[in-house]
């Protein structure tokens, strides 16, 4: 079975000098924040120290500034050039990996048909999610043929509506917005035919600077004028959640400074926020973890596949429904910050998981 990983990949070109290749000079500088030295950040990464110092000396040439800052008893820390090329590699990566995902899984799919013969994969459309990504991990692992294509809640259950794929991907707010949110999807499911498997409960809420000082609370800190605000594209549910919470609020999404700057996945907002291009975002929790941001906690949601009734026997896809059953599954999605997976796997009619 064929595997496709594609990667992010930038270089920077100044003037008529040739490109520079950001990738060696990235693990560099984060092998530097890690270890605390240049010697041991390029031992790190099997560099001599004499490379290591001359690629730094070079870049810091065409910048015009330093990366590294060395001070008594503080060892080596980068400056914020340095910070923010890591920074800006982060955030390409948030950008551009569920993208890059979905085209490694359709390139994968074009050469099993090709060269092994194999037609048939089993079809996810699904909403970005880190418990979703973990799944993709299991997947693979398994080497079941998989076809994933990365889209926004309501694309990905309208396209199951169409036949499109075997599971689809999309998340429900739990209390007063449950139902609204739920009346949105309801139109591509099959009351009688259609199952809902629970992934997860997962926390949704607002993305702050580490230690919160512009001293965020809640959403009505969104019309301050201090304040600039990245959020999700439109048709995403996080998206359709905000401007709920919102309308409920009484809040004018038009006095939020940022409101339509849109980004397509959590880990870009976060990536955004812990760059310093934006102060306040909102998402999922895990993505303020992982970027080391403060979360203020506004409201919890539950993540589901629907799958027609038939499919659960199908020989393709149980394999998929057995890891979303597993004890060794539930306990990766317990361990992301955010996500309690107490029901995963538990399969319901619509009408029993939204009675």
């Amino acid at each position: 079975m064929f595997k496709v990983l594609i990667k992010p990949h930038w270089e920077i070109r100044h003037g008529s000098q040739g490109s520079m290749d950001t990738s060696s000079l990235l693990a560099l500088l984060t092998a530097v924040e890690h270890t605390g030295s240049i010697a041991q950040g390029a031992q790190a990464l099997g560099m001599s120290y004499r490379s290591a110092w001359g690629m730094l000396r070079e870049v810091e040439s065409s910048f015009g500034g330093p990366l590294i800052s060395s001070g008594r008893g503080r060892g080596t820390t980068l400056t914020p050039l340095a910070q923010k090329l890591i920074w800006a590699d982060r955030l390409i990566a948030a950008r551009l990996s569920p993208t890059l995902e979905s085209l490694a899984s359709e390139l994968e799919t074009e050469l099993g048909t090709l060269v092994e013969g194999k037609s048939k994969t089993v079809r996810i459309n699904a909403s970005h999610g880190f418990a979703v990504a973990e799944l993709l991990k299991q997947i693979n692992a398994s080497h079941q043929p998989l076809d994933l294509r990365y889209r926004h809640s309501t694309d990905a259950v309208a396209a199951f509506a169409r036949g499109e794929c075997d599971l689809a991907g999309f998340h429900v707010p739990l209390g007063k917005f449950e139902k609204p949110a739920f009346a949105h999807y309801r139109k591509w499911l099959n009351k009688r035919g259609d199952r809902l498997i629970h992934l997860a409960v997962r926390s949704q809420g607002l993305f702050a600077a580490p230690g919160n000082p512009k001293k965020i609370r809640g959403l009505t800190d969104l019309l301050r004028s201090d304040l600039h605000f990245v959020g999700r594209q439109n048709g995403s549910g996080t998206r359709m959640l905000l401007e709920l919470m919102l309308a409920d609020a009484g809040i004018p999404t038009k006095k939020i400074a940022g409101f339509d700057t849109a980004e397509f996945t959590h880990s870009a907002v976060a990536a955004f926020i812990a760059s310093g291009m934006a102060d306040v975002g909102f998402g999922v929790q895990t993505a303020a973890h992982r970027f080391g941001l403060d979360f203020i906690p506004l409201i919890r949601e539950r993540y589901f596949f629907a799958i027609k009734n038939s499919a659960l026997s199908d020989p393709l896809v149980r394999p998929v429904v057995d890891i979303l059953q597993s004890e060794s599954f539930r306990k990766v999605v317990d361990g992301l910050a955010g996500y309690d997976g107490s029901d995963l796997g538990k399969i319901q009619t619509c009408a029993e998981a939204f009675p």
